[in-house]
């Protein structure tokens, strides 16, 4: 079974689609997709479903989604299939487990290639922490789940795995900058400050990116941009990693040049006090 989340919910077995077309049966899928081998509560499928308002009929309900995707497994698989679909999505004490490898998912890839590539960074092995990143982000076809009607407990589990994608393109921005790649940058950074105003983190790579592209005073501006935006929505200065840098533009630190001083974390981290 090929199971993909990062995206519309795919699961295919032998290239047969077993999703289906019904919202309820779909969040059920989607969210024994995200715990490959793991138990989930009964209690906690039937929250996903219908929140804090369950129906009386609420557990007979749930058993029928189960037999409706075993039903799916089972023509897919056919029957010639050792075990049946009863032996992949089987029932525990308590609840139902997909029993299916962890590496079927596109979730397990997707964070064994951060974890490969967060390892390379703070190893200093910059390439190969932006190869492993543009890998793991290669795998999202589009918003996380973006096809399934979200419960309460799928809600969670998206908002995580959308931080978990920005703060993956901050990492592999991190190990580009660190490449000297500030110019191939610009474009994609001003996209993303556009559709993250507050962020404070892509304002720092952005301006970096400009500054050693020699646009001193483009990097100068988009602080000021984001620290009036700062202050008139939140009431709030930059943070002291944020104004040092800045100083340090105004300054013209050689510090600031891509090669000059030990290789330190993100480009705000290099900033701490």
């Amino acid at each position: 079974m090929e199971i993909q989340v990062l995206g519309p919910l795919c699961a295919a077995v032998n290239g047969d689609s077993i999703v289906p077309t019904a919202g309820k049966p779909r969040q059920v899928l989607a969210l024994l997709a995200l715990y490959p081998g793991r138990v989930v509560p009964v209690s906690t499928l039937m929250e996903e479903i219908w929140g804090t308002e369950l129906p009386q009929s609420a557990v007979t309900t749930l058993q029928t989604y189960i037999m409706q995707l075993r039903r799916s497994l089972g023509a897919a698989m056919g029957p010639g299939a050792p075990g049946g679909a009863k032996n992949v999505l089987a029932t525990r004490h308590g609840g139902y487990v997909l029993q299916v490898p962890p590496q079927s998912v596109d979730v397990h890839t997707y964070e064994h290639l951060i974890t490969e590539g967060q390892e390379a960074f703070e190893q200093g092995e910059d390439d190969r922490a932006a190869r492993c990143f543009r890998q793991a982000l290669a795998l999202w076809q589009g918003a996380a789940l973006v096809d399934v009607r979200l419960g309460p407990v799928l809600e969670i589990e998206v908002l995580r795995l959308e931080e978990s994608r920005l703060v993956t393109v901050e990492r592999r921005i991190d190990a580009d900058l660190r490449l000297g790649r500030h110019a191939e940058l610009i474009a994609e950074l001003t996209d993303l400050v556009a559709r993250h105003p507050q962020h404070e983190g892509l304002h720092a790579q952005a301006m970096l990116a400009l500054y050693r592209s020699g646009r001193q005073a483009s990097a100068l501006d988009v602080y000021r941009r984001l620290r009036r935006r700062l202050i008139d929505e939140l009431g709030v200065e930059p943070t002291p990693q944020l104004q040092r840098l800045h100083q340090a533009m105004l300054a013209v630190d050689p510090e600031l040049d891509v090669m000059a001083g030990p290789r330190r974390g993100s480009t705000v981290d290099r900033y701490a006090a």
